[in-house]
């Protein structure tokens, strides 16, 4: 796989690593602030909403630009916005700056996911998502728990601080080793911006993009609220809570670099494999959590098998929008984070029911039938030969 693609992975994984840092950050920045803790969980969907917004309306503001200066722009503005939060002491200014760099990070993973496919030949795109990828699996690996301790230690403006720091070699990295309009093309030259967006009037692409959406609710379902499973159901101490984390980290980069082997010229077999595996995955994980070793081992399995779907079904989304050059990495980004703003919507009210803290986890494998159920019709489209065709 060529450098550029490694130094993308990099600015995803100090993006990820800010996407999912708040969840240990939230009471210091309550209390910091002076607001209610449930206020300062605002954060969290702010960013969530300005991904899923930021997506296409970013994509679209950048079809002029090449990837070579749109995407260190972006960062830039990733950078900026995270120095403006680690120095604010206002809590709206805070969530704006989260709206921002949610804005930036949209803006910059549509544009990789094109850039990094444009990199390699048309048959490894699937290898060329895994990693791009793995700078999200890595920032749940090491990025979140680090960025837990650095706020234990120094408190929480000190993680935005970390973030910004990795942001500017990124950035420096990607304007050194993109090449100069290579992908995406540039707009005058390709498709123009009325006929990629009615790509989305094609059934198939929409629903790829819907399965990729709910299965990827059905992750953010269950992660979201692992950490009352770990301290309420299994009994563990809240140390146990980064060590959970991790490894669900560590099953995703397992389960993204498997799939990014597999998802060009196998996806047919990723699906009907993992597919049925997270289906009973999620139940047991829910009637072993009192047991920790099972507990622990199931997040572990449940985080690859989750990701090398998800990311199988991403590069499906890639495929089915390749008439849309500029646009179809937001198509994927949109679809991932509509996922993952609707997955702890549906899992929250479950908290409540008799399930209790295993709730979600049950919600979880509800997802993924809902997700099995809807990829009956869609074989055909999945099963895809190595150039993107469909195997009839």
């Amino acid at each position: 796989m060529p450098l550029p693609l490694y130094l993308l992975a990099l600015a995803v994984f100090a993006m990820g690593t800010s996407e999912f840092m708040l969840a240990g950050l939230l009471p210091d920045i309550a209390s910091d602030l002076g607001v209610p803790v449930g206020t300062a969980g605002l954060l969290t969907p702010a960013f969530a909403v300005g991904m899923t917004v930021g997506a296409p309306l970013m994509a679209g503001l950048a079809r002029n630009r090449p990837g070579r200066s749109g995407l260190p722009a972006s960062v830039l503005v990733f950078l900026a916005a995270h120095v403006v939060g680690a120095t604010t002491v206002s809590f709206p200014v805070l969530v704006a700056t989260r709206v921002a760099a949610a804005l930036a990070y949209a803006g910059f993973l549509s544009v990789a996911l094109t850039t990094a496919t444009g990199l390699v030949p048309p048959d490894r795109k699937g290898r060329a998502l895994a990693v791009l990828l793995s700078g999200t699996t890595v920032a749940t690996v090491a990025g979140v728990p680090g960025g837990a301790v650095l706020g234990t230690l120094f408190g929480w403006r000190a993680t935005f601080w970390a973030v910004a720091a990795v942001c500017l070699p990124a950035a420096i990295g990607i304007v050194k080793a993109i090449p100069a309009r290579r992908v995406p093309e540039a707009a005058a030259d390709g498709p123009a911006l009325r006929s990629e967006l009615a790509q989305l009037r094609r059934p198939r692409l929409l629903l790829v993009m819907l399965l990729g959406a709910v299965v990827n609710a059905a992750t953010f379902a269950g992660f979201t609220f692992l950490a009352p499973v770990v301290t309420g159901t299994a009994g563990l101490d809240e140390l146990w809570i980064p060590v959970a984390l991790v490894l669900f980290g560590a099953g995703s980069f397992a389960g993204v670099t498997a799939a990014g082997r597999l998802s060009d010229r196998h996806p047919g077999p990723v699906v009907a494999v993992c597919g049925p595996l997270l289906l009973v995955g999620w139940p047991a994980l829910a009637v072993l959590a009192d047991r920790p070793v099972a507990l622990l081992a199931l997040v572990f399995v449940q985080g690859a098998l989750s990701f090398a779907l998800g990311s199988t079904l991403i590069t499906r989304v890639l495929y089915e929008a390749a008439a849309a050059p500029t646009m179809a990495g937001s198509y994927a980004t949109a679809s991932l984070n509509v996922g993952a703003v609707l997955g702890p919507l549906i899992a929250a009210p479950t908290l409540d029911t008799a399930a209790g803290g295993l709730g979600p986890l049950w919600a979880s494998g509800l997802l993924v039938l809902v997700a099995l159920l809807v990829a009956l019709p869609l074989r055909g489209v999945i099963a895809a030969d190595r150039s993107g065709g469909v195997l009839r």
